[in-house]
Parts: C-alpha cells; structure tokens; sequence
C-alpha cells in the first residue's frame, strides 16, 4: 500500500512541478490552440499539456520496476505486456503530440490506435472471455481480438472528444483511473493499480492548471495517451478476471464520454458526414447551450460520472444475474440522461434513420436506372433511336420535360421537346438544368434544356442531373445528323 500511495502523490508532485514548464515552452514554440468556430476559449492557450501527464505517469511507473518488493517482482514477472503497453501508450503519445504541432489526418491517428490495439493482443493483453454469472462465462475465441481492438480504438478516441471544456477530460479521466485502482486493488492486481494510480496522481496535479480558467490544454498527445492507457488497463484487470465488472466499472466511468461518441457518429451517419467531422453538438455542448457556463458543466458532469460510478460499484458486491440488472439500469439512466439535455432524440434519431433509408433506396435506383440506360444507348444505330433513348431516359429520371435546342449558322434555332404524359400540380419544385452538348468545328451549336421534378429532395434532382450529363458525355452526338422541327 505504501507504494501504491507513492506512486499517486509522486506522480502528482512531478505533473504540478512539469506544468509550468510545459506552459513555458509552448508559448516560446507557438504550441497554443487559439480561438475559432470549433473552441469555446477566447485566448490562447498552450495545448500541449499531454507532455507533463506523460511525463509524470511514466517516470512513476518506470521508477517501480526498479523497487525492490513484491509489486516491484509483479511488474518485473510482466515485463513483456507492461513494456508493450508502455512502448505502444509512448507511440500514441508521440502521435498526438505531431498532431498539436503540425497537424495530422483523423485516419492517420484511426490507423496508429488499430496497431497499438493489435500490439496489446499480440503481447497478450486482450479479453478472452466474460463471466455472465459465477457459473456461466461467455469464452470469445478468435472474437476476443477484435472486441480489444474495439475497446481500446473506442475508450481512446471517447476521451480524446471528451477534452472539449476546460478539465473535463482529465477530470473524467481522474475518475476513471480511480475506479480501475480500486477495482485492481480489490482483484489484488497490483500491476493494475500502479498504472492507474500513477495516471490519477498525474492528472491531478495537471487539473490545478487545467481546471476552469484553464492555463493549458492536455491536447491530443494527453488524450490519446489517457485513453489508450485507461482502456489497456480495463482489459489487463478483465484479463486477471473474466467478470463483468473488469469491464463494466470503467465503462460506467466512461459511460458520458462513451454515448457521447456513439451518438456523435450516430448523429454524423445521418447527417451523411465524415465519422471523423467536427461538430458543437457534444453533450458537453448542450449543457452550455441550456445556459451553464463551463466550470458549471464540468463540474456536473463530474457528479454524474461520480454517481454512475459509485452504483456501478454495487456490480462489484452483486452477484450473477443481479450485476448485469445493475449494469443495464445504470446504461438505461445515462441514456436517459442525453435524452433530458438533448444530445439524443429518439423521433429525429427514427425520422432520420427512415430519410437515410430512403435516400439510399432512391441512389440505388438512380445508378441502376444509369447502368440500365448506358446499355440503351450503346445499342442506338441511328438519330431515331437515339432520341427515342433521350426519351426513355427522361421518362427513367422523372423529368418534367426535355428540350433539345440546335443553332445554325445562319442563327435559326430548331426545338425538339419531350414532355411528361401526367404533370405533377406544384411547378415550384422544379430543376431548370441547362446541358450544352459536346459539338465540332463547324457543327451546329446545341443544348439540352430539361426540367426535373425535385420529389421532395433537391439533391436527388440535381443528382440525376448529373447522371443526365454524363450520358451526353459519352453519347451526346448523334449517329447521323438530323433536322429539327423548326418553331
């Protein structure tokens, strides 16, 4: 236990003492994040501040493989996994940290944490069962890999989205770290416990200057580094055990950051944008939306996480079938939570799930009602077969009318008109699109004029457009030249 305690205040004392230095330098090189549309702060700070976590988490965690007692023997006998783990958490770490300097693509960072996931099974660290009850456990086999992976991509980019107020993530982060220390010391995993007390000692002493007004951000290389480490330890504790609750317990403090980031690519899905998209609708978001200013927030969302986690330590005291009923009640109250804020609405999440389902309906008919017309037209062997196919393609597309307009050279204009049989009543959803035709030198000038019913989708109706124009890209000449019918 004295080792554990020194670890804690040891990493704290190092975090308060690298701190400030930190906050020195990334003024001197420009490591500041300044205000835009996607902060909330309206001066620059320092966002760097990863460095100091990382700093003071590993210099404890190192300093214990050189202690000479039993947790010392633990980490020594765990040498592989533990030098795995740090060595992936120092690449994240590293990652994040090119990231708030220079700048790197969402999908590069995505790739690093599906490699680190990978390098922690590989060294054996992956969940390969979970207990339902003391009788019954759920063995995964070859699914275990890929449920690690999952965990450990989604807890760390779940913390990463979380660091949106000031002290939101390393406070969260605090938390969970002690809920894992105190489910390792429980478990009597000491290895568990040093790595998340060395985490929570850290992310104390970086709160002083983090907390609202906050003097320096964590940055991506902190909540990289912070994610990925809680969600390896989380699995290291399932790995000692295969109950529930060596995932569940971090889960539940984790449990805001987690549904804030399933709703948040839930929310993008529908919206038709980047999984990766920035956005202001993050629960966090809300809470200042209602009128809460940041420390207010933040600090609500300390209690609730407080809350949540200290009934999901009854997971820990119940017993079989009882813990999963404690562990759904909990999930059902913080959804029920994004629900009172407004970060989930189950009518527009229904609404938007039906729209998406029929945009994708009316793309598939589209491109096939494209493949179906390139074979019309390839089949076309003169100027009345080719028309016949402009008309058929009108009649596929839901076209109000075409009309094709030819010039001459001695400035006559000739018009050949296809119209719908059955007009639709509201003209004001129309598309008035017009095509000029690819021509030669010496070739009359031409056009399509065509109008096309929106069916309540604008994008539907200039998709079709589009797809309109391509086909006269391809088979916009005629196979003969023919005369119009002169107006």
């Amino acid at each position: 236990m004295t080792t554990c305690i020194s670890v804690y205040f040891g990493s704290a004392i190092v975090a308060l003492i690298v701190t400030p230095l930190v906050i020195r330098i990334a003024g001197r090189i420009g490591a500041v994040d300044r205000p835009g549309v996607r902060t909330i702060h309206e001066r620059p700070v320092p966002r760097i501040g990863g460095v100091a976590i990382f700093i003071a988490a590993m210099s404890l965690i190192v300093a214990v493989l050189w202690v000479d007692n039993a947790i010392g023997d633990a980490f020594r006998a765990k040498r592989l996994q533990i030098t795995t783990l740090l060595t992936s958490g120092t690449f994240i770490f590293l990652v994040g940290l090119v990231d708030d300097l220079k700048g790197l693509p969402a999908r590069v960072k995505f790739g690093v944490e599906v490699l680190a996931a990978v390098a922690l099974c590989a060294a054996g660290i992956r969940i390969r069962s979970i207990g339902l009850t003391s009788d019954l456990s759920l063995p995964l086999g070859a699914a275990g890999y890929l449920l690690t992976v999952l965990w450990v991509v989604g807890v760390t980019n779940a913390v990463n989205l979380s660091d949106g107020l000031d002290g939101l993530a390393a406070g969260i982060g605090a938390i969970a770290c002690g809920v894992i220390a105190v489910l390792a010391i429980h478990r009597d995993s000491a290895i568990m416990a040093i790595l998340a007390l060395a985490l929570a000692g850290s992310l104390s002493g970086f709160l002083v200057f983090n907390f609202n007004p906050a003097k320096i951000f964590m940055g991506d290389c902190g909540s990289l580094f912070l994610g990925y480490v809680i969600a390896a330890s989380s699995v290291m504790c399932l790995t000692t055990s295969s109950a529930l609750v060596g995932l569940a317990l971090p889960a539940l403090a984790l449990g805001i950051p987690i549904f804030d980031t399933l709703f948040s690519m839930l929310r993008r899905f529908l919206e038709r944008r980047s999984l990766f998209a920035p956005d202001r609708s993050h629960f966090h978001h809300r809470l200042l939306d209602m009128g809460l200013r940041q420390r207010h927030a933040v600090i609500l969302i300390y209690l609730l996480t407080i809350v949540f986690t200290g009934l999901g330590l009854f997971v820990m005291v119940c017993r079989d079938l009882g813990a999963l009923v404690v562990f759904g009640c909990i999930l059902f109250m913080l959804v029920l939570v994004f629900r009172v804020v407004g970060a989930v609405r189950l009518c527009e999440t229904l609404t938007g799930l039906r729209e998406k389902y029929a945009l994708n309906q009316c793309y598939r008919q589209e491109r096939e009602a494209f493949e179906y017309l390139e074979l019309r037209f390839d089949q076309v062997r003169d100027e009345g077969q080719w028309w016949d196919a402009i008309c058929e393609t009108a009649r596929r597309m839901d076209f109000a009318w075409v009309c094709l307009k030819t010039t001459r050279p001695d400035g006559r204009i000739e018009q050949e008109i296809w119209r719908a049989p059955l007009p639709k009543p509201d003209m004001s959803r129309l598309v008035m699109v017009t095509i000029p035709l690819p021509s030669s030198n010496g070739d009359p000038q031409r056009e399509f004029e065509i109008a096309i019913w929106a069916n309540g989708s604008l994008e539907a109706a200039n998709r079709r457009a589009s797809l309109f124009g391509r086909l006269m890209d391809e088979h916009g000449h005629r196979p003969t030249r023919m005369a119009g019918v002169g107006t």
